[in-house]
């Protein structure tokens, strides 16, 4: 892979940091890593290297970029159980635990879904790219259940396939404070990046994201929250977390989208994938997977079905 140039001229009436114009013009990258390229010298104003991410940039300055080519992370097998739901020569579909990243990332080098599944099924290995082979879509870190690998090129393929055309029915279940303003409906929104938080993502306006859609049903309430299944249409990142939290009534236990304070003594976020159905490679009759609800958030409900009476 071949390092990114990029180059700008500044047309800002005010003098403004390099680290912000850079932000401001590059927005997949987040401030942090664009300071970080340019105290290791790949950036340049007028020509000049420039180290200091507080240098201010004036109106017509020129600035040039260049960014390096991700370094590869070795990948070792690690011998980490794994919750196998159903697997054949062509896939794994995994009850993913929550607390396990899904591929390697900053900060996550190990102990992920691939180097677990690296060592059930070595033959994994470079399918669909070597940082995330066989994985073609995701769960959050915090969120469990049901997730499919593939185990060779041509899975692979059909899977990317049936998920790009929607094929690909996912059923979740979440806890969220209060009640969703009718009991089914279907939200659709933008999603891109929140341009103030790089880590998180937002509902913008339409036209300035990707589009997201994603249908819902209470399926218990209580006094102070609701039961819902979420169903997915697209598979945008954060999505379901942040339509719950554009209707007023986020995910118990989201401290990023939701509320700072959970509102029940829980670890980690109450979202799990709890039903996939798809055509398999080779067959044409669909297949439904489920996980049931794990321990953790099993109890969760049943204290809530106590208090309630």
């Amino acid at each position: 892979m071949n390092s990114q140039n990029y180059h700008f001229v500044s047309n800002d009436d005010e003098p403004v940091r390099l680290d912000k114009f850079l932000s401001s013009r590059l927005s997949d990258y987040s401030r942090s890593r664009l300071q970080g390229l340019i105290v290791d010298g790949f950036v340049k104003v007028n020509g000049e290297q420039v180290v200091i991410s507080r240098h201010k940039i004036e109106k017509g300055n020129s600035v040039d970029i260049e960014i390096p080519p991700a370094r590869p992370v070795e990948l070792e097998p690690e011998d980490i159980p794994l919750d196998i739901v159903f697997e054949n020569d062509d896939l794994m579909v995994v009850n993913k635990p929550a607390g396990m990243v899904v591929h390697p990332s900053p900060g996550h080098f190990t102990g992920t879904l691939v180097h677990a599944a690296l060592s059930h099924a070595p033959e994994l290995e470079g399918i669909g790219g070597e940082q995330r082979p066989g994985i073609v879509h995701r769960l959050d870190k915090e969120t469990s259940g049901l997730i499919v690998v593939a185990k060779n090129e041509r899975a692979h393929r059909w899977l990317q396939d049936q998920f790009r055309l929607r094929k690909v029915h996912k059923t979740y279940l979440a806890l969220v404070d209060g009640k969703p303003p009718t009991p089914k409906g279907r939200v659709e929104t933008d999603i891109a990046r929140d341009p103030a938080h790089r880590k998180q993502m937002a509902v913008v306006a339409q036209g300035h994201g990707r589009e997201a859609v994603t249908e819902y049903k209470v399926i218990e309430s209580f006094p102070h929250h609701s039961l819902i299944e979420a169903m997915p249409l697209t598979g945008r990142t954060h999505q379901i977390r942040l339509h719950m939290a554009f209707l007023k009534c986020p995910i118990v236990g989201d401290t990023l989208y939701g509320h700072k304070h959970s509102s029940i003594d829980i670890k980690r976020h109450f979202l799990h994938a709890e039903r996939m159905t798809l055509v398999l490679p080779g067959e044409k009759e669909a297949r439904t997977f489920e996980a049931s609800l794990p321990q953790d958030l099993e109890t969760v409900l049943q204290q809530l079905r106590k208090s309630r009476g």
